[in-house]
Formats: C-alpha cells, sequence, structure tokens
C-alpha cells in the first residue's frame, strides 16, 4: 500500500484528488495540507511514501515545504510529486533543485497520475512527458554553466559516467547495460555519488549534471 499525502491550497482540488486516490487500489490518502507549513507538519507526522505537492501557495510554497521535509525527513525520504498548471515553470526547475522526484501538469488523465505516484513511490523520477527537453533548455541551456559543485570533483570516472547517464533519463537496469556491470552495482554507484553531492533523489542528480556542464544542455 502507497501513503499519499495531499497538498493544494484549493480546497475542491484537493477533496478530487483525495476522492480519485482512495477510490483507488493500493493507495492509501494519510493527510491533507492546505500549504507549506501544514505540509512540512503532516509529512513529519504520517511519514507518507508519496506527497502531491502543489508549488504555489500563500505563505510556505512547495519549494520551501519540499526543501524542509526532505531536510526533516526520519528514514527513508518521501517522493515529491509536484503538480502544475504551467510545464514551462521556473517554479517547476527550483522545485526539482530542491530535491522533488519530478513533476505532473495538473491536466494530465487521472490514469496519469496514478501511474506517476506509484513511479516516484518505486523511487525513480517522474518528468511530464514531451516537456522534460524544453524544461532543460529553458532554465538551463539559456544560463550561463556554472561551475559544478566541488563534491563533483570527488566523484571517480565510473561515478561520472553514472551521472551522465542518470541524466539522459535512462533506468538503472539500461544504466547497466551500457557500461555492461549489474543494476546493484549502478545503485551502488548512484547512491555513493548522491552523498558526496549531497542530494537525495535523481532529479537533482539531473540538475547537477546539467548545471556543471558535465552533460550538455543541447543534449538531453
Amino acid at each position: 500500500m502507497v501513503s499519499v499525502l495531499v497538498v493544494d491550497d484549493q480546497p475542491l482540488v484537493r477533496a478530487g484528488l483525495t476522492a480519485l486516490l482512495t477510490a483507488a487500489p493500493g493507495l492509501e490518502v494519510v493527510g491533507e495540507a492546505g500549504d507549506g507549513a501544514q505540509a512540512v507538519e503532516r509529512a513529519a507526522a504520517t511519514r507518507p511514501d508519496v506527497i502531491l505537492m502543489d508549488i504555489r501557495m500563500p505563505g510556505v510554497d512547495g519549494i520551501s515545504a519540499t526543501r524542509r521535509i526532505l531536510a526533516e525527513a526520519v528514514g527513508d525520504p518521501p517522493g515529491i510529486l509536484v503538480l502544475t498548471t504551467f510545464d514551462l515553470d521556473d517554479y517547476v526547475y527550483e522545485a526539482l533543485r530542491a530535491g522533488a522526484s519530478g513533476f505532473l501538469l495538473k491536466e494530465a488523465e487521472p490514469p496519469s497520475l496514478l501511474a506517476a505516484i506509484h513511479t516516484v513511490a518505486a523511487g525513480d523520477m517522474l518528468f511530464a512527458p514531451t516537456v522534460t527537453r524544453r524544461l532543460i533548455e529553458a532554465f538551463v541551456g539559456t544560463r550561463r554553466v556554472a561551475e559544478g559543485p566541488a563534491e563533483l570533483e570527488a566523484l571517480t570516472a565510473r561515478e561520472r559516467e553514472v551521472l551522465s547517464l542518470v541524466a539522459t533519463g535512462i533506468t538503472n537496469t539500461d544504466i547497466a547495460g551500457r557500461l555492461t556491470i549489474t543494476e546493484g552495482t549502478v545503485k551502488t554507484h548512484l547512491n555513493r555519488l548522491m552523498a558526496k553531492l549531497r542530494i537525495t533523489s535523481r532529479a537533482q542528480a539531473v540538475v547537477v549534471a546539467y548545471e556543471s556542464g558535465l552533460v550538455s544542455a543541447a543534449r538531453p
């Protein structure tokens, strides 16, 4: 059973999402929150597997809430799935930098939302199809490439290879095939590089890879 916390400042939207998830097999809604501050409190109290996070909310917004929830998480952190009205939205990009596992447009069909929740619960990242390249081009490709974090220098050659491949969006299984190593070895390299970079999600790894220039925004 995947436990879900629903965060949105619009009561009707929260009610609709809660009704949809409650009716879906394999999902359990463990709470709701109307703003970021409530989200932080209820995430700590309920420890959900996945949080559906609205970005634009009064008071504490979804980005700040995401940072706080992941920083304060006890044990395995929740997967945070950002729901947004606009695909090319700087808020979305900042949410990914903060550690969100991915994003989905609010106009998505219910089956897509349910599948996205299970994807994030499994530890994978989720970007709305067709907009990933545009997001990267808009918010990375148009910026001057910054120097990578100092921790990037601590990565081994193999860890850099894994990070580069993660940035393309392929799975651990595909990475293992490309590098002729086991999937377990890929996970080990990924866990080590994420620890060195002080990040908690694959989405953050993608952002670091592009912002540092390790991967070119011209070839997402």
